[in-house]
C-alpha cells in the first residue's frame, strides 16, 4: 500500500499516488459514472482499506429504490472474504446498551424498504411524493444510529451508493437524504449528532455519550453518484456545478468508457482534487477479481 501520510488510501495503489498520498481526511469524494462501469468496486475498496489503515473497515449506506440489486454483500464476499451484516432499517431505534462494546451495530444499511421506481418529484404523483416525503422522516433515526453507531466504535469511512440522477437536485429524495447525512451526521459535532438520536434521552446516556466521541474531521465519506452519461468524454464535458452534490466535494472522479481504435474500455479521470497533486491524464483501468486496476 502506498504511504499515505496522513491520508485516506482509495484501495487502489496506483491511484492514490496519482492522488498526492490519497484522498483527504474531512472531505467528501464523488464518483460518477454509470451503472456497471465499476463504483461499487471501488467504493468496497475504499472502505475495505480502513482494515488496514485505521483496524476497522468502513460502512456502506444504500439509498436505492429501484428493484435491481446493488449486489453489495456478493462484491465485498467476492473481493476481500468479507460478509456484510445488514442492519434492518426500524422507525424506533433500540437505545437500551446502546454503548455496550458487545453490541454490533452493523455494517450495511439499506435504508428504504419500498423498492420497484425512482423516488424523484418527476416520476411520482403528488401523493406518492407525501409519501416518500413522510417514509424519509421516518427513516432519519435508523439513518443517525447506524453511522453514529459506528463512528463512535472506530469507524472512519462511509461509503454511500444508491443516488440516481435528477435534473434537478431539489426533485430528488435521496439527494435530500444524503445532504442531511452529510451535513448533519457527518461533519456534525459528535455531541449535537447524539442529541439528535437521543433527544429526551440525552441526559439519561449523557456520561456515556461524554466517553465516546470521535472527530469528524477524520471521517471520510465516498458518495457513488449514477449518471446519464456512458462516455468518459460526455462526463468531462457535464459541468462541475450541477447542485449542492458536485459542488461540495473535495474530490470527485469520473469513470466511463473510452474508445480506443474497434473496442470500448473503461477509464477514469479525476475532475477536481482540491488541496492536492490532481492529475491530468486520463487512466485507463480494468475490473479484476479484487477490485479495479488501472493499467
Amino acid at each position: 500500500m502506498a504511504d499515505l501520510k496522513g491520508r485516506l488510501s482509495t484501495g487502489i495503489d496506483q491511484l492514490d499516488v496519482r492522488l498526492g498520498g490519497g484522498l483527504l481526511p474531512g472531505t467528501l469524494t464523488v464518483l460518477v459514472g454509470s451503472t456497471g462501469i465499476g463504483k461499487t468496486q471501488v467504493g468496497l475498496q475504499f472502505a475495505q482499506a480502513g482494515a488496514t489503515q485505521e483496524g476497522m473497515p468502513g460502512i456502506l449506506f444504500d439509498m436505492s429504490s429501484r428493484g435491481d440489486s446493488q449486489h453489495h454483500a456478493e462484491y465485498a464476499a467476492r473481493m476481500f472474504g468479507r460478509e456484510l451484516e445488514a442492519v434492518v432499517p426500524r422507525d424506533r431505534v433500540e437505545l437500551d446498551d446502546f454503548f455496550d462494546a458487545n453490541r454490533f451495530m452493523g455494517d450495511y444499511l439499506h435504508i428504504f424498504d419500498q423498492a420497484g421506481r425512482r423516488v424523484s418529484r418527476r416520476d411520482l404523483d403528488f401523493d406518492q411524493w407525501q409519501d416518500w416525503q413522510a417514509e424519509l422522516t421516518r427513516r432519519l433515526n435508523a439513518s443517525i444510529a447506524f453511522f453514529y453507531g459506528n463512528f463512535v466504535r472506530g469507524v472512519r469511512r462511509a461509503v454511500v451508493d444508491g443516488l440516481e440522477p435528477v435534473d434537478r437536485p431539489s426533485d430528488s429524495i435521496q439527494i435530500e437524504l444524503f445532504e442531511y447525512v452529510y451535513h448533519q451526521i457527518l461533519r456534525k459535532d459528535p455531541e449535537w449528532v447524539a442529541r439528535d438520536l437521543f433527544r429526551e434521552h440525552y441526559r439519561a446516556n449523557a456520561e456515556a455519550i461524554a466517553r465516546h466521541t470521535y472527530a469528524p474531521q477524520t471521517i471520510g465519506c465516498m458518495l457513488l453518484l449514477t449518471s446519464h452519461e456512458t462516455t468518459l468524454d460526455g462526463l468531462i464535458e457535464r459541468p462541475l456545478d450541477e447542485g449542492d452534490v458536485l459542488s461540495n466535494a473535495n474530490t470527485i472522479i469520473y469513470l466511463g468508457k473510452i474508445r480506443e481504435g474497434t473496442r470500448f474500455r473503461r477509464a477514469m479521470y479525476v475532475a477536481k482534487h482540491r488541496g492536492s497533486v490532481c492529475p491530468d491524464e486520463i487512466l485507463p483501468y480494468r475490473i479484476e477479481e479484487g477490485g479495479i486496476v488501472l493499467e
